[in-house]
């Protein structure tokens, strides 16, 4: 083992044994009041600056399509055929030392991994499908209406649509498939190797292998619990889409173990119906809920039920009998359907209970779960299109839109990203969720950023775990990646920001005869010192330890 693997994995160790934070900061900037604008593909706001964002936050060009594909040094992978869709880059994850990001491509084929050396500004991709997923049929249909598969596309060596990327405990790296490919989860066993063939299922240099003991379906969350070091959880990215977890024979043993999916108690509608639709309308969704297993202990599916490891493609299991097997099981015992459930995150509530986030992107609703013990759990709602903007600052036009993925500060606080509305005049935002007593329920979405990048989303954040002021962004599927359109496309790119100058909200004099300032935050005096602390256990909690997304 080098001496790069060594210390990262001792960085790892030490992230998973301290706890999580919990949240309960009070807005720590000036909220925005409206969305951004977007410009067309090369404008000046996507090549310097493509977020607005409150005054003082820093933000920096790590990387882009345009810069890695100049360099003759640098690698990145980009699907034959498509366009805006060829390489972007998603759910990016630092890996502990916070000297590489790990970037997954959302690509409807030949989906690849790179790693992005900071220090160096090098890119190089370590892991790439073989293509032959589009050995048939018309590509751009395929990218064009993503629930449409080819039947006779060869899925054995090629990948799709990788949208998390997780460094693990163990110092290997997680990417899942989403809405193309399978439905498998993918383990890179040697990231930090010097990989000069990528290439999957030709002998190349890349160590990697399939997860059989995760079920198939549209990955996208995916985290390790932070309480219990034997437990993962997970979501199936679908209209009717259910929470997982998986519970290892052995902690650190991702082959082996017993999965579960998450039923409400007092659901009683059809699960395999959509969230929507009138046989759940009215149904309760929120609520105690107990973990139903869709396997024995060692993994084997139960009798009379499908086999959640059978590969397939995304598609709906009413129409369909070859769809994720994962999918299906999970409606067999009853787990409650959520629309669309995409990114989570894990955190700690003041009661030493585990919280873990996600959104349902068709819902407008970012879920919570508290888990009570290793059986029951009680559901809750964070935040929705209900939740107050903005409360006591000036108001936005901004409102809660496809909150898609979650990003989460060494404080706790968690912050939503928005995948819409993507290619309209007005750009997708990023909320902080002010949840300043610590209940699991926001007071307050403050509007944090807003990207004014054509055809773009914001993917990604996610928190250094080396530096807590700093948290990296990217810029997926712009119009500029399609080089067919635009030539010198700046293309999907990684940016940083730094949150040491942020200018803080002012305080209101008491009264007029008195020079005592009072704040109803803690944003004037503090904010970014207890970020610090916390990261090192000084603070309000404890570092969260990043070695996840």
């Amino acid at each position: 083992m080098n001496r790069l693997i060594r210390n990262t994995l001792t960085v790892a160790v030490a992230a998973v044994v301290s706890q999580t934070a919990n949240a309960g900061t009070d807005t720590y900037f000036n909220p925005l009041t409206q969305s951004a604008s977007v410009a067309s593909p090369n404008h000046v706001n996507e090549l310097t600056g493509p977020w607005t964002h409150p005054a003082g936050l820093n933000q920096e060009n790590l990387t882009s399509l345009n810069e890695i594909e100049a360099d003759i040094n640098q690698s990145v992978g980009r699907a034959p055929y498509a366009s805006t869709s060829a390489s972007m880059m998603d759910m990016i994850a630092y890996d502990p030392s916070g000297k590489f990001l790990f970037i997954p491509h959302e690509s409807p084929w030949a989906a690849g991994l790179s790693r992005y050396d900071i220090e160096n500004d090098t890119n190089t991709l370590i892991f790439v499908g073989d293509s032959n997923g589009i050995s048939c049929g018309n590509p751009g249909a395929i990218e064009e209406n993503r629930e449409e598969t080819v039947t006779c596309a060869n899925w054995e060596h090629d990948y799709a649509a990788f949208d998390p990327a997780r460094v693990t405990p163990n110092g290997t790296v997680l990417v899942g498939e989403e809405w193309s490919g399978e439905g498998r989860i993918i383990e890179v066993m040697n990231p930090y190797d010097d990989i000069t063939n990528p290439v999957a299922g030709t002998g190349g240099d890349v160590d990697y292998r399939e997860l059989q003991s995760i079920a198939n379906v549209a990955h996208e969350g995916i985290n390790f619990s932070e309480k219990y070091d034997d437990t993962i959880y997970y979501v199936d990215e679908w209209r009717s889409g259910s929470i997982y977890k998986f519970v290892m024979n052995t902690a650190g043993d991702y082959t082996s173990g017993q999965t579960f999916v998450l039923s409400v108690d007092a659901f009683n509608g059809n699960p395999a119906d959509y969230y929507s639709d009138d046989s759940n309308v009215g149904q309760p969704r929120t609520g105690m809920a107990t973990w139903v297993a869709i396997t024995d202990l060692d993994g084997n599916p139960l009798l009379g039920v499908t086999d959640p490891f059978r590969n397939g493609p995304t598609t709906d299991p009413r129409s369909k009998d070859d769809t994720r097997g994962g999918r299906v099981t999970a409606d067999e015992v009853n787990g409650t359907p959520y629309g669309r459930p995409e990114d989570m995150e894990v955190g700690k509530l003041p009661n030493g209970n585990e919280m873990v986030y996600f959104t349902a992107t068709s819902e407008a609703t970012v879920y919570s779960i508290e888990i009570i013990d290793e059986v029951t759990a009680k559901v809750g709602i964070l935040a929705d299109a209900s939740t107050p903007t903005n409360l006591g600052f000036p108001a936005t036009t901004g409102f809660l839109n496809s909150p898609d993925n979650l990003a989460q500060d060494a404080l706790g606080n968690i912050y939503i990203i928005e995948d819409a509305p993507n290619s309209s005049d007005v750009g997708g935002d990023i909320w902080f969720v002010r949840d300043a007593d610590n209940d699991g329920v926001a007071e307050s979405l403050d509007h944090f950023m807003s990207i004014q990048v054509d055809g773009s989303e914001a993917t990604g954040m996610i928190f250094n775990p080396a530096n807590p002021t700093e948290f990296v962004v990217a810029v997926q599927h712009p119009d500029s990646t399609n080089l067919g359109e635009v030539p010198d496309g700046f293309g999907d790119a990684v940016w940083k920001f730094d949150l040491t100058d942020v200018v803080p909200p002012r305080c209101a004099k008491e009264d007029r005869w008195s020079w005592k300032k009072t704040c109803s935050n803690m944003a004037e005096y503090k904010f970014v010192k207890m970020l610090e602390r916390a990261d090192k256990g000084k603070g309000k909690g404890k570092g969260k330890g990043h070695w996840k997304h």
